[in-house]
């Protein structure tokens, strides 16, 4: 009976644990939908803003924001690093965490032997491992509870800045971008400085505009909402990914507890039968020896 009992505590256990993953996948796959919908608007529109850039970036020359364009030796770096508030994901962090490390470690090894590396982390996860580490100027876990556009647009005016008044000399964006609800890509995006690939793309046909009031001003203007745009989309991208992978993570997490519940049940059964057959054995050895 002592068995019975044990195998009986385990299957409510595990009945338990697959109610509450399955709760979580239903959960996911509902964020996962709204998540996915915005990010496909969104790309289209961030890809254009990204295109007219390009098509304009030879007027950075005689610009003000040429600043931003510039290429210099980095001897300081930020790494904007995005992961998630909760686990349950995957191998979501772990990724972003790995990815990181070896950007410091191998990449920006001198950089980082001078300290002269420094990160920015959105998300709990990620800022619980990597501020042991390395020294972490911000960080900021409401973000991606409620992404809010003014909150990013604060975040990228602080590291334009920083690049701007020489503080920092190279920003990369480690996260993770969605592809579909099964995966996701983790991607090093270089923000700043922005490249200009008038140089880089000899081959691709130019674009002819006609432009008002003039290349210079468009850009001016132009140049802070793109940068914005693009920590949004990296943010909005990486929030995708993470239901994406919570949800994948808690399917296979309820078809594990299946399996594990029906083989219980099954020992459970042969456990049972094999009681009832002793407890007949012994009444009839009982019933036999009174005869005797």
């Amino acid at each position: 009976m002592g068995n019975l009992k044990e195998i009986r505590t385990r299957i409510s256990s595990i009945e338990s644990t697959q109610k509450i993953t399955s709760s979580m996948k239903l959960v996911s796959a509902a964020k996962l939908r709204r998540a996915q919908s915005f990010i496909h608007y969104l790309r289209p529109y961030s890809e254009k803003l990204t295109e007219i850039l390009h098509n304009l970036s030879a007027a950075a020359e005689s610009m003000e924001n040429m600043a931003l364009f510039e290429q210099r030796a980095p001897e300081k770096v930020v790494i904007v690093a995005i992961t998630s508030n909760k686990g349950l994901c995957g191998a979501f962090n772990a990724n972003i965490i790995k990815t990181v490390n070896h950007l410091v470690e191998e990449r920006y090894a001198e950089q980082h032997r001078a300290g002269n590396v420094k990160l920015v982390c959105i998300g709990k996860k990620g800022y619980e491992q990597l501020q042991a580490n390395y020294p972490v100027i911000e960080h900021n876990e409401t973000l991606l509870d409620k992404p809010e556009f003014s909150e990013i647009a604060n975040i990228c005016e602080r590291l334009t800045q920083a690049f701007l008044q020489h503080e920092t000399d190279k920003v990369d964006i480690v996260y993770n971008q969605f592809l579909n609800a099964a995966t996701q890509r983790i991607t090093t995006e270089d923000f700043l400085p922005i490249r200009n690939l008038t140089t880089e793309e000899e081959s691709a046909p130019a674009q002819d505009y006609i432009i008002e009031p003039s290349p210079q001003e468009v850009l001016t203007e132009l140049i802070p909402k793109i940068l914005k745009n693009q920590l949004y989309k990296t943010l909005c991208d990486s929030i995708a990914s993470e239901h994406g992978a919570r949800m994948i993570s808690m399917t296979k997490a309820t078809d594990n507890a299946t399996e594990i519940l029906r083989d219980l049940r099954l020992k459970y059964n042969n456990a049972r039968q094999s009681s009832i057959t002793n407890e007949l054995i012994e009444i009839v050895s009982g019933a036999e020896a009174l005869k005797g």
